[in-house]
């Protein structure tokens, strides 16, 4: 089997040991084994660390682009929802599944185990 990188293969929503199944069983939910390699992908549970990133890149995005938008054009308030919260959801919605991998491949490839879980 040739080196995954798991980092890649978890952002793109497949196996982080494999690189061939996929993570995902839902739009967030990690899929319990891993269909190509058995994997128990069920295990690496990332919690809420995925959704804090994004929402402070997106959070962080969609707030300067609105306040530019405000004192560059003088875009008045109406204009600045209509456009910059469809870009700061869209943003949330469309990183959400690579940052859920990355975390998931990242607790993968350090052998990461839940806190207080000993496995050998």
């Amino acid at each position: 089997m040739a080196h995954v990188n798991p980092y890649m293969a978890g952002a793109s929503g497949h196996c982080p040991k494999c690189g061939e199944g996929v993570l995902f069983e839902g739009f967030l939910k990690i899929a319990p084994t891993c269909e190509a390699c058995g994997f128990e992908l069920g295990r690496h549970e990332t919690g809420d660390g995925a959704s804090t990133f994004i929402i402070l890149i997106a959070g962080f995005i969609g707030a300067f682009g609105a306040l530019f938008s405000m004192f560059a054009w003088g875009w008045p308030i109406w204009l600045l929802l209509l456009v910059w919260l469809p870009v700061t959801l869209g943003l949330s919605l469309g990183l959400m599944r690579p940052a859920k991998g990355l975390m998931v491949a990242a607790q993968v490839a350090n052998k990461a185990s839940e806190a207080g879980r000993h496995d050998v």
